[in-house]
């Protein structure tokens, strides 16, 4: 994840989108989307740029839409990743902020929502967050994951997944190849006791679900058809 790639089209941050509100939740501060009386919960764990990232949030409300308790906690307790700041370039901000901080601090938060009366529990990851997420599929603390362009996450991850799993990946893409994906494909076709479902987007880069501009009516299309596949992933293993 150290290339260009994880930290290109980066979103402008606004603490005040989305139609959900921010909370504590496990020790951090999540924003939350969608009836808090919902047996169904998903968690949604960004990229680099953390969870006031516009597009995320509004993917939040959507899966929040279909009848989810949406959580997105903020990982980086207010200190997302700033491309512009020298001092603190990617490999330096991921030394405060590594993967394996991101699995212990999501514990907490599964509890949380686990106690408010939540049966199953889905986990969405992007870049960053979806090695996190790999993690809690191994760990099985949540019921179906899906990844969206993964960073950081391996072949040894995928064959140690023990929940329904979906990937959705970019053509273009530096961190998680087609090559590597169809080996992710391979590694869950041998593993017949979980459901995987690999999918490689034409023309689309990493990041393209979450960093695409709304202007650009193809890219909100791509992004639209991945939105899609993860909200029908967790409808049919979230339940």
């Amino acid at each position: 994840m150290s290339g260009p790639q994880c930290c290109s089209n980066p979103p402008t941050l606004n603490p005040n989108a989305g139609a959900g509100h921010v909370e504590q939740l496990g020790g951090l501060s999540t924003y939350v989307s969608g009836s808090p009386n919902s047996k169904l919960a998903i968690l949604l764990i960004s990229d680099v740029f953390g969870y006031e990232a516009p597009n995320l949030r509004k993917l939040a409300d959507k899966v929040a839409a279909a009848g989810f308790y949406v959580v997105v906690p903020d990982f980086f307790n207010g200190d997302p990743y700033v491309p512009d700041d020298a001092n603190r370039p990617i490999q330096v901000w991921l030394k405060d902020h590594g993967v394996d901080k991101g699995f212990e601090e999501a514990k907490p938060v599964i509890e949380a929502v686990k106690s408010k009366g939540v049966s199953a529990v889905g986990a969405a990851g992007f870049c960053w967050g979806a090695k996190v997420v790999v993690e809690l599929s191994k760990a099985e603390f949540i019921q179906a994951a899906v990844l969206c362009h993964p960073s950081f996450v391996s072949l040894d991850d995928i064959k140690g997944v023990k929940v329904p799993i979906a990937i959705l990946g970019a053509e273009i893409d530096h961190l998680s190849p087609p090559a590597l994906l169809k080996q992710f494909e391979e590694a869950l076709a041998a593993k017949p006791e979980v459901d995987g479902f690999v999918k490689i987007f034409p023309k689309v880069a990493h990041g393209w679900t979450v960093r695409y501009s709304v202007e650009d009516v193809a890219a909100v299309k791509s992004a639209g058809e991945a939105h899609q596949n993860l909200l029908e992933w967790f409808a049919r293993y979230v339940k």
